[in-house]
């Protein structure tokens, strides 16, 4: 047993002795290792709700591949990185210019004590309802017996902010009388997309990217092209009526999908209310987490 203490007290010596080696952590160098933590949580948070995450993973590939030249030794490779650095910068600066000024404009919008602090249920809902589900899939159809052209874009975990922007603020419940109205020939409101977060109809009127994949049929026209551009920098879904057949498709991950009846239809919009409901659950202390909850009326 003395021999069991000895051994414990020669390696409690040990650990103190190359504690020792270590700086002195002090109440300030604590506080600055949690605001840097926070910093670069939020700043993962922000780049994940944009299209910079994308972009952002393009980068990482080039640095993997350098990383490789590095390794590997291609002195070639390496010499034309180490030229084009200072380049590089210049040009990221350009590149992420929109989600930068997005960035600068949300921060001076916002309290950040009330935004770090509070731990409530108040936060912005990008799930959705049953009854939204319903009023979606009247709406399409509806819509689609009479050859009423449709473009609705469901916002997931992507923000759709910078094409909100591009559009006319709306901010009403969705109801399938207010797409109708929306999209009904000869008002104000009907040429471009409707976006819907949540429960809500957010905007009307708003323009989105057009898909330059040639694979698209050319049978399908500008409105289809839309919808899966904004599904190729996004993960949002689309609902699309034509005009010309009053087809109904439904459009992610920038494929197109031809929709036979309502049923379908809302199997797969409540399928994707499933998938945003259980991702809420592993987010709901912090209100910068991901906005996922599902929210009554």
């Amino acid at each position: 047993m003395a021999g069991i203490f000895h051994d414990f007290g020669t390696m409690f010596h040990g650990l103190r002795s190359w504690l020792s080696f270590l700086p002195r952590i002090t109440v300030g160098n604590l506080i600055e290792i949690i605001i840097i933590a926070s910093l670069v949580y939020f700043a993962l948070l922000w780049i994940k709700s944009t299209r910079a995450w994308y972009l952002l993973r393009g980068l990482a590939m080039i640095l993997a591949f350098t990383l490789v030249a590095a390794i590997a030794r291609w002195n070639t490779i390496l010499w034309i990185v180490e030229k084009s650095g200072a380049i590089a910068v210049t040009a990221l600066v350009i590149i992420f210019q929109p989600e930068l000024r997005k960035a600068l404009e949300e921060l001076g919008s916002k309290n950040l004590i009330s935004e770090i602090l509070p731990f409530d249920d108040s936060m912005e809902n990008r799930g959705f309802t049953e009854r939204t589900v319903n009023e979606l899939v009247r709406a399409t159809f509806e819509m689609a017996k009479v050859k009423t052209g449709a473009l609705i874009v469901i916002e997931r975990n992507v923000s759709l902010g910078e094409i909100e922007r591009t559009g006319i603020e709306i901010d009403g419940l969705v109801t399938s009388q207010l797409l109708i109205n929306i999209f009904e020939h000869n008002t104000p409101l009907h040429d471009g997309a409707v976006v819907v977060r949540g429960n809500r109809v957010t905007a009307a009127t708003c323009y989105l990217p057009l898909s330059d994949n040639m694979m698209i049929s050319k049978d399908l026209g500008t409105r289809h092209r839309a919808a899966v551009g904004i599904s190729e920098i996004t993960d949002s879904v689309t609902v699309v009526v034509s005009e010309e057949t009053g087809r109904v498709s439904l459009v992610e991950g920038g494929r197109l999908r031809r929709i036979e009846d309502a049923e379908t239809l809302k199997e797969a919009l409540s399928a994707m209310e499933e998938q945003e409901v259980s991702g809420s659950s592993r987010f709901r202390i912090w209100k910068g987490k991901r906005k996922n909850e599902r929210k009554a009326d």
